[in-house]
């Protein structure tokens, strides 16, 4: 069961937690369905909000032997809700038996572990309960105090909706534009409803839904390094490059050298739009291909990669430095944890006047947004960087219920700070910490927005 002192070891980490535990949430980063947010989705079974959105737990069932039938197979909703709730009281030790006993305390008061025994009497009172209340989009987002989300949208979707909503904004997520195809070439020919025949009319296209995005709200962006992540800096080729990639007869070296001249040219626009640039570094997103042909790109089997090219990253942010508009605020996130040092201590190897906390170490991300992968991060913030210019926790999740995860943060963050201050580590006034708690849970986050 959890409790109110779940996480939670120290008096002053109480004391911290029994405010933040009310503040509101920004989530800048998140894979929320549009179509789920645009028609505020009534939810009618549990299945389909707790469990059929979420990789994490797909991958803790195949872990434990369960077969595909009951996790994206055929079997009935009911009978793939029960494997999972089998599953659960296998995962103790694992973030994931934290977060499921939070969400289904949160959602539906359920104190009970689920196991084999109890599930199918879970399954059938939570069913209940949606049945008799209504349960939506709009009605979770209130529940967590969601002040602000920000989906992630390609450059080539339709983000009209966002232009009336209040509590949302796109994310963009570029990963399309730098990994440049033909096809997606021609979804920027129709919805910005231009010619794309050379490399200058690319860049007018994509001006031109940047402009869309910011009339949206959008004040983020994103962009996969993935393992083996090289830049190349710009040799005065990449016009010829394009064409080839539109005749279909570019190879993998080139096709890599314009994905950084791509990449290059977005960040100098998101440096003039005053846009938070945020770069996922590290995961190797390909490792099985019989589960990437089951589940699709991003069914719960990636790896983390190798330790970050250093140079390379260096490299690409060294030369935006040195462009007209310069770096423009960079948030980086680490997916190795071997890299937590080397990418916080960059947070003071660059600078523009008068700005606080020009490049940032993101919170801990997918594989270890967990006690141990987030107590690493600020462990290696405060030693190497600035903690107090820490953006805070965001859930890069497809699930509506994954909001949990930032009491989680929360919990592990008050405990972490009050251990310092109980071990005289932080020594500063009761205010100071209130405020610092503040900051790194809400208003870093929100006064990008």
């Amino acid at each position: 069961m959890i409790n109110d002192d779940f996480l939670l070891t120290n008096c002053q980490g109480k004391k911290l937690y029994a405010t933040a535990k009310s503040f509101p949430i920004i989530d800048y980063h998140n894979h929320l369905s549009f179509d789920d947010i645009k028609n505020d989705r009534r939810f009618l079974n549990v299945y389909d909000l707790w469990v059929a959105p979420d990789p994490y737990k797909h991958r803790a069932m195949r872990m434990c032997g369960v077969k595909e039938a009951y996790i994206t197979g055929n079997a009935s909703k009911e009978e793939k809700f029960i494997k999972w709730c089998e599953t659960i009281p296998s995962l103790m030790g694992n973030p994931l038996y934290h977060w499921s006993l939070m969400e289904l305390k949160k959602v539906f008061n359920v104190s009970q572990i689920p196991n084999k025994d109890n599930a199918l009497d879970i399954y059938e009172s939570c069913n209940k309960e949606l049945a008799e209340r209504r349960v939506s989009v709009s009605s979770l987002l209130n529940d967590f105090k969601v002040e602000y989300a920000c989906p992630c949208a390609s450059l080539v979707d339709d983000i009209s909706f966002f232009e009336t909503n209040a509590h949302f904004s796109p994310s963009l997520r570029g990963d399309d534009i730098v990994n440049l195809t033909k096809e997606f070439v021609i979804k920027l020919e129709t919805i910005t409803q231009t010619e794309i025949t050379d490399l200058s009319a690319l860049e007018c296209a994509v001006r031109n839904r940047l402009d869309s995005f910011q009339k949206c709200g959008c004040v983020f962006s994103d962009h996969a390094l993935d393992n083996k992540f090289e830049f190349h800096y710009d040799d005065g080729c990449n016009k010829e490059r394009f064409a080839s990639l539109l005749e279909g007869v570019i190879d993998d070296k080139n096709k890599n050298k314009l994905s950084s001249y791509l990449l290059f040219f977005l960040a100098k626009e998101y440096a003039k739009r005053n846009f938070v640039m945020q770069l996922h570094i590290g995961a190797q997103r390909y490792t099985s291909t019989k589960l990437r042909n089951i589940t699709g790109p991003a069914g719960g089997f990636a790896g983390i990669g190798n330790s970050v090219d250093i140079s390379s990253l260096t490299l690409f942010l060294d030369k935006l430095d040195c462009t007209e508009y310069g770096l423009p605020k960079t948030v980086l996130f680490t997916l190795n944890p071997a890299d937590n040092a080397l990418i916080s201590v960059l947070s003071g190897s660059y600078s523009k006047d008068g700005v606080k906390g020009l490049i940032t170490q993101g919170p801990a991300w997918w594989w270890c947004d967990h006690k141990m992968g987030m107590e690493d991060v600020l462990d290696n913030i405060s030693a190497f960087g600035v903690l107090s210019n820490f953006i805070g926790m965001t859930t890069d999740s497809r699930s509506f219920l994954s909001f949990v995860r930032h009491d989680y943060f929360r919990r592990v963050l008050c405990n972490w700070v009050g251990k310092k201050v109980e071990d005289g580590e932080f020594i500063c006034s009761q205010k100071q910490l209130e405020k610092l708690i503040y900051d790194l849970c809400y208003t870093n986050a929100s006064s990008v927005i």
